[in-house]
C-alpha cells in the first residue's frame, strides 16, 4: 500500500481468528474489511503461533498489531502474549454476537469493522 502520509506512515498489521465457529468467521471477515478500507494489512495469525521468525519480526516492528479473536478463549491474544509482542485486542462476542447462534451478514461485518476501525485510529 503506497504511503499517503508524507513519510510518517504507520504499519498496522491485522490478525484474525478463523476458528470453526461463526465468531471466527466474523473475525476473518472483519479483518478483510479493515484491510480493504486501508486500516492495516492482513497477515497470518497461524504463522505467529508457529513462531515463524519473519512474521514475529514484522509484528515486533509494526506500529500496531490488531488481533481479532472470535470468542473469549482468545487464542490470538495468547499467541501474542506468549511471544511478548504488543497488540490491541478485539473479541467478536463483545459486539453483541453470540457464538454458534448469530448469523454473520454483510451488515454485521461492516458494523463491527467500523467500530473497530474507530478504536484502532483513536
Amino acid at each position: 500500500m503506497p504511503c499517503k502520509c508524507g513519510g510518517t506512515c504507520e504499519t498496522n498489521l491485522i490478525y484474525a481468528c478463523s476458528g470453526a465457529a461463526n465468531t471466527g468467521l466474523l473475525a476473518d471477515q472483519v479483518m478483510r474489511a479493515l484491510n480493504r478500507d486501508g486500516v492495516g494489512s492482513s497477515t497470518c495469525l497461524a504463522a505467529m503461533g508457529a513462531d515463524l521468525s519473519g512474521f514475529l519480526e514484522s509484528a515486533r516492528n509494526a506500529t500496531r498489531n490488531v488481533v481479532l479473536d472470535g470468542c473469549k478463549v482468545s487464542c490470538g491474544a495468547k499467541i501474542f502474549q506468549k511471544n511478548g509482542v504488543a497488540f490491541q485486542h478485539y473479541v467478536m462476542t463483545d459486539y453483541d454476537v453470540e457464538k454458534g447462534k448469530t448469523a454473520i451478514t454483510g451488515d454485521l461485518i461492516e458494523a463491527v469493522a467500523e467500530r473497530i476501525e474507530g478504536l484502532v485510529k483513536a
